[in-house]
C-alpha cells in the first residue's frame, strides 16, 4: 500500500501527460492541414459565371475556408477560435506565393495547473505556402 501510495500520483501524472501531448499534436496536425486547405483554395482561380474572366479567391473566404475545416473552432481540443491571417495577400498572379498561417493557442485540457505553471500557454501554429497557379 506505501509503494502505490508513492507511485500512483507520478503514474497518473505521466499518464495524463501522454494524453495532454497527444490532444496538442492532434491539434497540431489539424491547424496544419486546415493552412494547407486554405492555402490550396487561395492558389486556385475560379471562373466568373457573367464574364468567363477567371478571378483568385478573396482573403476573407482562404479565412472561410480553413474555419469550415476548424468547424469554427470547434475541433479543436478544447475548442477555441483560431487566428487565421493571410500576410501575402490573395493570388494575383503566376509564381506568386501564397501565405496562410492558422495560430492557435493551447490551454492546458487535462493538467492545466501543472503545466502552465512551468511553461505558460502553447502557441502553435500551422504555415502554408504555395505558389499561385
Amino acid at each position: 500500500m506505501a509503494e502505490l501510495a508513492i507511485v500512483l500520483p507520478i503514474l497518473l501524472i505521466v499518464l495524463f501527460g501522454i494524453i495532454e501531448f497527444g490532444l496538442i499534436l492532434y491539434d497540431k496536425a489539424l491547424i496544419t492541414n486546415a493552412s494547407r486547405e486554405g492555402a490550396r483554395t487561395g492558389i486556385v482561380f475560379r471562373a466568373n459565371p457573367t464574364t468567363g474572366n477567371y478571378q483568385p479567391y478573396t482573403v476573407s473566404e482562404i479565412q472561410g475556408v480553413v474555419n469550415f475545416y476548424l468547424g469554427d473552432g470547434n475541433r479543436l481540443i478544447p475548442p477555441a477560435a483560431p487566428t487565421i491571417t493571410v500576410p501575402s495577400g490573395i493570388c494575383t498572379g503566376t509564381a506568386f506565393p501564397l501565405n496562410v498561417t492558422v495560430t492557435y493557442t493551447y490551454n492546458f485540457f487535462i493538467l492545466p495547473n501543472i503545466v502552465t505553471s512551468i511553461t505558460g500557454p502553447i502557441t502553435l501554429t500551422g504555415v502554408s505556402i504555395m505558389r499561385c497557379e
